[in-house]
């Protein structure tokens, strides 16, 4: 059974784990904690926070987040083995993503086991975490690699040991979203557990794949803020929280008006700037210059506009460069009190195409002042110089020209 539109859909973020686990990224406890605050803020329901077998500092910046009491789920991912639940008890998560290879690459290859362990870890340790007032999510690493057979079998035993939830990861980020329906489909068919897909972006299909599992019946989904995330990254929640509302009608309850903060505030934190044509959050997304789009936009902004910015705190913005049109050219120069004759317009956008290809950037309003203010220069020197050129009619001399 599919899921219809205006179901809702829980977000489980991950931008304090899998986000803090790409390369090179590490957050100060007070980078973690506000970045916790803002997702809470926005409305995101669900935070794994940490990794509480890094040692006592993760732990020490976990408690003074699940410390404030912020009205959301907090998860604390686990590998699926006693010292890491241990390790978790303490911290004031309300859950744990106990975390298992299932697939035969990781299970023989990564933990150097069998299939009999991976089933005999599930039955211990998941029922001592129940014991211990947690909820459990059992994380399937590498599920997309894993014999599906054996993936239901794993499934089965969770359900039967107490696991309230599965996470389905594509944990190297080789699915596509056309499979991953079809693999959620028979899942929710077989299984009355919550559905949780983790995807990665090796492929750039992270947002898409996400999309499509809550399709074939995920009931949760991880995200990253800015998709964040080892490698490539994972799901964005800005792409994922806007792509499921308005393609699909679903609800996630998050504010989007929040988002762009949101992504600021991480890459700060992390030190990695998103790109300029970033969806939905980069500087460039709601920007125009072609002089078809910009004249479309001036007549109605439903001309170009699939997503409404103001959704995001944001407007659309019009530049000139190479692609302006003359319309653009004077509303530029309007806002500037430059009223432009028509023949003004010609030798400007000219001077601002050259400008962009040089410069390689738009002309700032210093700029435009100053093609104007040349434009002007050049034009009265010209007429003057036409005016001394001309022969001087004086009655003294033969014909009337001197």
């Amino acid at each position: 059974m599919n899921q219809t539109s205006g179901h809702q859909v829980i977000i489980d973020d991950t931008t304090l784990r899998d986000g803090e686990q790409s390369a090179g990224v590490a957050f100060s406890a007070e980078e973690k904690i506000a970045i916790a605050q803002g997702l809470v803020a926005a409305g995101v329901p669900e935070l794994e926070i940490g990794i509480p077998a890094m040692g006592p500092e993760e732990q020490d910046v976990m408690r003074a987040i699940t410390g404030l009491k912020l009205p959301a789920r907090m998860l604390a991912w686990c590998r699926l083995s006693r010292f890491d639940l241990d390790a978790a008890v303490n911290t004031g998560v309300n859950m744990v993503d106990l975390s298992v290879p299932v697939s035969n690459q990781q299970i023989t290859r990564k933990l150097g086991r069998d299939r009999d362990y991976v089933i005999k870890q599930i039955q211990t340790i998941v029922p001592q975490a129940l014991d211990a007032g947690l909820d459990v999510c059992l994380g399937c690493e590498d599920a997309s690699r894993a014999d599906p057979d054996f993936l239901h079998r794993v499934i089965d035993i969770a359900a039967i040991a107490g696991a309230r939830r599965i996470r389905y990861a594509d944990t190297v980020g080789i699915l596509e979203p056309f499979q991953v329906i079809e693999t959620f489909q028979a899942l929710h068919r077989c299984h009355d557990i919550e559905l949780e897909m983790h995807a990665h972006n090796d492929f750039g299909l992270a947002t898409a794949n996400t999309l499509a599992a809550v399709k074939g019946g995920a009931t949760h989904i991880n995200t990253t803020v800015n998709g964040l995330g080892e490698r490539a990254g994972n799901a964005a929640l800005e792409e994922s929280v806007l792509a499921l509302r308005h393609l699909y009608q679903i609800e996630t309850g998050v504010d989007s008006r929040h988002l762009t903060h949101l992504s600021q505030l991480v890459q700060r934190a992390s030190g990695r700037q998103v790109g300029w044509q970033k969806s939905v959050v980069g500087e460039g997304v709601f920007t125009h210059e072609a002089g078809i789009h910009v004249d479309g936009l001036l007549k109605d902004p439903l001309n170009y506009q699939g997503l409404d910015p103001c959704l995001l705190g944001r407007s659309h913005q019009l530049v000139l460069g190479k692609h302006s049109g003359g319309k653009m050219i004077r509303n530029a120069y309007r806002e500037l009190g430059i009223e432009l004759s028509d023949w003004q317009v010609a030798p400007l956008l000219q001077q601002v195409r050259r400008f962009s290809t040089d410069h390689k950037r738009s002309p700032l309003t210093l700029d435009l002042q100053t093609f104007y203010n040349d434009l002007v220069a050049a034009t009265l020197l010209n007429h003057e110089e036409i005016q001394m050129s001309e022969p001087l009619y004086n009655s003294d001399y033969p014909g009337g020209i001197q």
